[in-house]
Order: C-alpha cells, then structure tokens, then sequence
C-alpha cells in the first residue's frame, strides 16, 4: 500500500439505518470522487436548491447535540461525526456522500460499521500526495471548564480527558497516535453514551427518538445497562476521541499537531479550528513524502501516515 497518496474507495458502497436522532430510516451511498475533491455531503431528497455541502469546519451550523453542517439554501446534514472519524482513520481523502435525509446512519453508535464498509470495498490509490494542514503555533479555546489545545507535532496525536460523577466513568484520559490501525483497533468500537434520565427528556422534546441500547451505552444511576457491557473499561474517552478525530476532519484533510481536549464536545472542537484558521501563522499546507509500505499487514483502515 502506498503511504501518504491521496485515497478515495474503489467502488460505490450502502449503507442504511435510522438516524439517531430523527429514527428515521435513511440510505447513505459512499461513492469514489477524484484527487482533491474532498469530502462532500448531497442530499439526493432535495429537488429546489443547493443540495451540495462540502464537509467542512465553515459549513457547521450546529453542535447542541452533534455536529451538523449545512449551506447557505438551508440543506444540511447531521450527526456527521462517526462517518467523518472512519474517514480520516481510514484515510480516505476524497468521497462523495450521497443521502436521502438529514441524518447520516446511526449504526451501532461507533465508527465501526463505516470502518467495515470500507474495507469491504477497499481503496483505491489516486495521483497526488496527501496535502496535510501543520500546526505551527499552539492555539487554543476554552468555555466553561472545558478546554482545548492544538500543539506543534510532525505526527497526527489526539489526546483527551473526561470527568463525570458516575462510578462507572469517573475520570478518564486516554492518547493514541493515528498511525498503523490505531484507529480501528483503539478508537473505532467505542460507542456514544448517555444517561437514562437525559434519553427519556429527549424523546420528550422529539429527539433521540433512534436512540437505544443497540446503537449506545446507555447508563442509570447503577451502571451500565447494556446487557453485554463495555467493549473497553475506558469505552467513554475513547468515544469522546472518535467524535473529536470526526470533528477535526473538517479542517479538509489531516491535522498534523498534537490535539488535547479536555470535557471536549462537537462546540469547542469547531472552535479551535475557528481559532487554528483565524490566521495563517496558525497553520501551512504541507504535501507529505510518498512512501510505499512492505508491511504484510497494511489493510484499508491501516492509516501509517509518513510526516515531512
């Protein structure tokens, strides 16, 4: 497999679910796109305007309870943030994403699903090198006890810390380096949480309304109530990471920097990179040294990028 060349999938791929928060069903086709075209959303139910909308940190017009983007005609799509974290933990550059409603899939609540569809179909290697976005100056954004921070790094390093008043999360901090299927093996299994209380005030206001214990862990003031469990014993920071590693992929290709976030969520993870692109000592544009790697073991999601 050739490390650092842009990649997009070798054939069209469906997916269906309901949304999580709509329930309602929806169909989602993954289908290849050409060097440099990034990841764009189209909604193919919508016939008056424009249905197009590039993935992209200008384009989040709300993040209350997911990370939601949208244009300027009103089309938008949300809960983006697992599909866009099996994107980049895969390193697929550049992808068209063809739905037919306003809620992308919710599957079982982690980045799993989407990581096996596109390994299904696998990738296909394009013509040009993968442009990276370099931190060049610390940046960072804080609100109400929950902060942020983007360093310096010539890897790609997503850090986190969570603190919650349940014995079964506490406090919990975890890093991982997307290099060598890190993603799949670390990040893509864990799952969305919330509490039982929250879930039954949502259905109330409308929302949720797809949520359940098949797509996330859902916890009382017992525990976990899930009859299988944790896939992880630290399952909730790992998740926290998947949504922040989605999030970031908004930025329009692969942050090289060292990403922290503490009591982080889909708001503050939009505003650092509000903060990163506010000026262009912040950041530059590097193309990464294409390599090709011998390891026996490279498959789709084995995102090995060799930085410059």
């Amino acid at each position: 497999m050739i490390k650092n060349i842009q990649h997009t999938l070798q054939n069209k791929t469906t997916i269906r679910d309901i949304g999580l928060h709509s329930g309602v069903e929806v169909t989602m086709n993954l289908i290849p796109a050409e060097e440099n075209y990034g990841i764009v959303f189209v909604r193919t139910d919508l016939t008056q305007g424009d249905n197009v909308i590039p993935a992209r940190w200008n384009n989040v017009v709300d993040t209350q309870l997911c990370t939601v983007i949208g244009n300027d005609d009103g089309a938008q799509v949300g809960t983006i943030e697992h599909l866009m974290s099996a994107l980049r933990g895969c390193g697929v550059d550049n992808l068209i994403v063809e739905i037919n409603g306003a809620e992308v899939p919710a599957m079982d609540g982690s980045a799993m699903p989407f990581v096996e569809a596109i390994e299904k179909v696998g990738l296909k290697a394009q013509n040009l090198p993968k442009r990276a976005i370099r931190v060049l100056k610390e940046v960072c954004v804080e609100d109400n006890g929950k902060r942020v921070t983007l360093k310096p790094d010539e890897a790609c390093v997503f850090a986190g810390e969570i603190e919650f008043d349940h014995k079964d999360i506490g406090r919990q901090r975890f890093e991982t380096q997307l290099v060598n299927g890190n993603f799949k093996h670390d990040i893509a299994q864990a799952r969305t949480f919330g509490f039982l209380h929250e879930v039954e005030y949502m259905r109330s206001q409308g929302l949720g309304l797809g949520g359940s214990l098949d797509n996330a862990i859902i916890l009382d003031t017992h525990g976990v109530i899930n009859p299988d469990g944790l896939r992880f014993s630290n399952e909730f920071i790992r998740h926290k990471l998947l949504d922040a590693i989605g999030d970031l992929y908004l930025a329009g290709g692969h942050i090289l920097g060292l990403y922290d976030g503490v009591k982080a969520g889909h708001a503050i993870n939009n505003a650092i990179l509000h903060a990163l692109f506010s000026s262009d000592e912040n950041w530059e544009y590097v193309d990464l040294p294409i390599a090709e790697d011998h390891s026996a073991h490279a498959v789709a999601c084995e995102d090995a990028m060799i930085t410059a």
